[in-house]
């Protein structure tokens, strides 16, 4: 038997309709500390706007695109992002609860001091992303372009990682102690000068090679 494909943390309803549509959203955005519920947005363009201490519950963004869109200090439960576009965005001291990016456009997108809890990313670009001084419990990512992304001093707890590129990512202060990286790009890895970060996560053979260059060790060639 075949393993079942992973269908996301979030809870929603999938034929939700678009009861608020773009102005209704942005109106309640203006008025603060927003509630948005039970609602699915298709092709929403959103630009230069704060949710700041916005509710997202149950909630679908399709195809929308986001930019210069401050997300910080909101609480997102059971919201999913399929096909969305975030250009210089910020989800920083966010609560992230069952939520899922698929196929998503991400680069640079900050999670700074946030809590992400059942927080799935599949097919998504998140190069340079910062989850630094984040709290994370319950992480799925596959096939994710993660290269220079930066997780700093990051609480890691049932983290799963296939099939992503983590070349150059900085994990200065956050333990991988029994993440498996053996499908992963791990290339140029940044940790402490101990490299106590890297004590018992899991390698493949092959990938020895893309860590011993930080001890300072040459490889002869034949």
């Amino acid at each position: 038997m075949g393993t079942k494909p992973f269908a996301g943390y979030a809870h929603v309803v999938e034929r939700m309709g678009d009861r608020l549509g773009a102005e209704g959203l942005v109106r309640l955005l203006t008025e603060g500390e927003a509630e948005v519920s039970r609602n699915a947005f298709a092709h929403l363009e959103l630009a230069g706007v704060s949710t700041e201490d916005a509710t997202f519950e149950q909630v679908v963004f399709h195809d929308c695109a986001f930019e210069d869109v401050d997300f910080s200090g909101s609480t997102l439960t059971d919201v999913r992002f399929e096909g969305c576009r975030f250009i210089s965005c910020r989800m920083e001291r966010c609560w992230l609860n069952r939520v899922d990016f698929r196929s998503c456009s991400a680069p640079g997108l900050s999670f700074l001091k946030s809590r992400l809890t059942s927080v799935s990313a599949t097919d998504c670009q998140l190069r340079y992303a910062d989850v630094s001084e984040a709290t994370v419990r319950g992480l799925r990512l596959r096939a994710c372009n993660l290269a220079e992304s930066s997780w700093h001093a990051t609480g890691l707890k049932s983290v799963a990682l296939v099939d992503c590129d983590l070349t150059r990512a900085e994990f200065v202060r956050t333990p991988l102690a029994g993440i498996d990286l053996t499908t992963c790009r791990i290339g140029g890895f940044t940790v402490s000068s101990d490299y106590r970060e890297l004590r018992g996560c899991v390698i493949a053979p092959d990938q020895a090679v893309d860590l011993i260059g930080l001890l300072g060790v040459r490889i002869a060639e034949d």
